[in-house]
């Protein structure tokens, strides 16, 4: 946890941190849908996956590249993935 740590004060130190935090296992998760306007709800994740998502930070990155060296810095990187996605922005 001590790397989760060193990352994140080095992404507030350098300006980037938006928001981010671990996620507890897909056991505890709930999937949504709404069919014919009726809610309805599932134990765990759809997705029949080994992976799953642990946690997550928003990062405001000036470019790809930026943003694949910080990606980098994430303990889990190093034994699985990161995976380093852009935020939709959508015109008003």
């Amino acid at each position: 946890m001590s790397g989760y740590a060193t990352a994140t004060e080095t992404y507030k130190k350098d300006g980037i941190w938006v928001a981010g935090d671990a996620l507890q296992s897909v056991t505890t998760a709930t999937t949504v849908r709404v069919r014919n306007g009726r809610t309805e709800t599932m134990d765990g994740p759809f997705a029949d996956t080994k992976e799953q998502l642990g946690g997550f930070y928003i990062l405001d990155c000036d470019n790809l590249d930026d943003a694949i060296k910080y990606a980098a810095m994430i303990p889990h990187a190093a034994m699985g993935c990161v995976e380093v996605r852009p935020i939709m922005v959508f015109d008003r």
